[in-house]
């Protein structure tokens, strides 16, 4: 019962305080935010000092009375003390680091003291994850790394973020909740398999080609070269010979295109997350081998194309995939087109 009654008080509580703290990129603690109750050991410091009083009234000793004065002058003055250790305090968020789906968001904090004031025993953590404590101990900013663990694939908003200290005797606990204005994507969680090496055709939407090799006897003219026994009369530059400029051929070649293509209709046979986890680590992989790739999912086409911004705009396009109500439920359907117009390139 009694368990049941703070609980709904503390929840109560955060609800209150995370309302009067809209999201902000940068905060400085003042009497607004900070909230400061008696710990657990200031209730049992309290107890003790009602007893004392008690037996000094019981017995009339003098020196009881002094001491038990003492202490709770002590008492009191501790409250100042773990106000000031929180008051004055900036909070800047600066960024988030993507992840992948399993894996922990890492939020980048800096704090910074007020003046030459030291502030000791902070403890700061996002939501309900296990947090981190600082020392402030001169007038340097200190940065701060805290980690998160999102529940899904997306664009993953920081938790709440939960700033305390029980400085200096543990007597007093001081708290603030404060809404963190960061975000960050968070990938699907890459899963080996499938084989590409089978699917060569251009990904649907292609309309051009960068990254070209040539194969001799195609149809593209690709310039002249020396003439060779052998060789047909058909392919003699004679216009060239009766310039006297010698004799030569002309040669033609054949363009193949090296893009690969992650199509949504590979592998229909996994479901959307399973093909998405695919998707995502054939992607790694195609970006570790220099490769030219591009991506055609339902709603996204995004060119074949290389280097670390066209890797994270495709693993943003695959995070976000079917969240964002773009994509229908049909479109996560397995994909109706021929296999002539499926594949990796």
């Amino acid at each position: 019962m009694i368990v049941s009654i703070r609980q709904r008080l503390a929840d109560a509580a955060y609800e209150w305080s995370l309302k009067r703290s809209p999201r902000l990129k940068k905060l400085t603690l003042s009497q607004r935010r900070i909230y400061i109750v008696p710990s657990r050991s200031g209730f049992l410091f309290l107890l003790l000092l009602l007893v004392m009083l008690v037996l000094a009234i019981n017995f009339q000793n003098n020196l009881m009375f002094a001491v038990t004065f003492l202490l709770a002058s002590l008492f009191v003055v501790t409250i100042l003390h773990t106000y000031a250790n929180l008051s004055g305090l900036t909070i800047q968020f600066l960024r988030g680091h993507p992840c992948f789906a399993g894996e922990q968001a890492a939020f980048d904090l800096l704090l910074t003291p007020q003046g030459q004031r030291q502030y000791e025993s902070i403890q700061l953590r996002l939501g309900q994850e296990s947090g981190s404590a600082v020392d402030l101990l001169d007038d340097q900013p200190v940065s701060l790394t805290l980690y998160q663990t999102p529940p899904r694939r997306g664009m993953f908003q920081a938790g709440p973020l939960l700033i305390e200290t029980y400085y200096p005797l543990g007597l007093f606990r001081a708290w603030t909740w404060v809404q963190v204005d960061l975000t960050t994507p968070v990938y699907p969680r890459p899963v080996k398999g499938g084989q590409l090496s089978d699917l060569n055709s251009v990904g649907s939407g292609d309309q051009s080609s960068t990254d070209q090799s040539e194969r001799p006897g195609g149809e593209e003219f690709n310039g002249l070269v020396n003439y060779q026994p052998g060789m047909s009369l058909k392919r003699v530059a004679w216009k060239h010979y009766a310039r006297g400029q010698g004799m030569h051929a002309k040669e033609y070649v054949e363009l193949s295109d090296h893009h690969r293509w992650l199509s949504w209709a590979l592998w229909p046979e996994l479901s959307p997350e399973a093909r998405l986890s695919r998707l995502t680590w054939w992607l790694l992989q195609l970006h570790h081998g220099d490769e030219a790739y591009g991506l055609d999912i339902p709603g996204c086409h995004i060119p074949p194309n290389r280097g670390e911004a066209h890797r994270l705009k495709i693993l943003a396009a695959l995070a976000c995939f079917g969240l964002d109500g773009v994509s229908r439920e049909s479109d996560l359907a397995p994909s109706a087109k021929p296999a002539s117009q499926v594949g990796v390139r």
